[in-house]
C-alpha cells in the first residue's frame, strides 16, 4: 500500500485557486470565485495550503501587522481528510508563525470547541459587522448574539 505523503506550503506558487475556491463555497466560507480568492490570499500577510502528494486538500490565511495582531481566516480540509489531524497541523502552524501577536478568529458555532481544544479561548467583547448580504445568514447560523432590541 503507497502511503499518501502529507505537506504544507506558505506561498502562492503554483496554487491551484479553482481548488481553494471549491474548499472554500464547499464549506460556506465564501462565495467569491476563483480571481477574487487569489486577491484575497494574495493581500493576506500569511498563507498556508496542505497537500496530499500533488492533491490540495486544505487552505488557510492570516491577516496581520506582523507585529502584535493576527487573525486566522479561512480554514478549510477536504472532507475526505477530515479527522486526521491535518487542520490541527495547519492552525498549530500558524499560531507558531504568529505567537509573538495576539491571535484572534471567528468560526462556525459548531467548531468553537475544536478550537478551544487547539488553545482559543472565548472573548466576551468580540464585536463585528457584516456585509448586509451575509448578516442575516450569520445570525440565523449562530455568528451573532441577539440584542436586546432584537428580543
Amino acid at each position: 500500500m503507497v502511503q499518501t505523503k502529507i505537506w504544507f506550503k506558505e506561498d502562492l506558487r503554483n496554487v491551484d485557486f479553482t481548488r481553494v475556491t471549491e474548499l472554500l463555497n464547499h464549506f460556506g466560507l465564501s462565495d467569491a470565485n476563483e480571481q477574487v480568492q487569489y486577491a484575497t490570499f494574495k493581500n493576506s500577510h500569511g498563507v498556508l495550503f496542505a497537500y496530499a502528494d500533488e492533491e490540495l486538500i486544505g487552505c488557510s490565511r492570516v491577516l496581520s501587522d506582523g507585529i502584535s495582531q493576527a487573525a486566522i481566516y479561512n480554514v478549510a480540509v477536504a472532507e475526505a481528510y477530515h479527522h486526521k489531524g491535518i487542520g490541527q497541523k495547519m492552525v498549530q502552524r500558524l499560531i507558531q508563525r504568529y505567537r509573538h501577536c495576539n491571535i484572534i478568529l471567528y468560526t462556525h458555532p459548531k467548531t468553537v470547541s475544536w478550537y478551544q481544544h487547539l488553545g482559543f479561548k472565548r472573548m466576551n467583547t468580540g464585536l463585528a459587522i457584516f456585509e448586509a448580504q451575509h448578516a442575516a445568514w450569520m445570525a440565523a447560523e449562530g455568528f451573532t448574539v441577539k440584542e436586546e432590541a432584537e428580543l
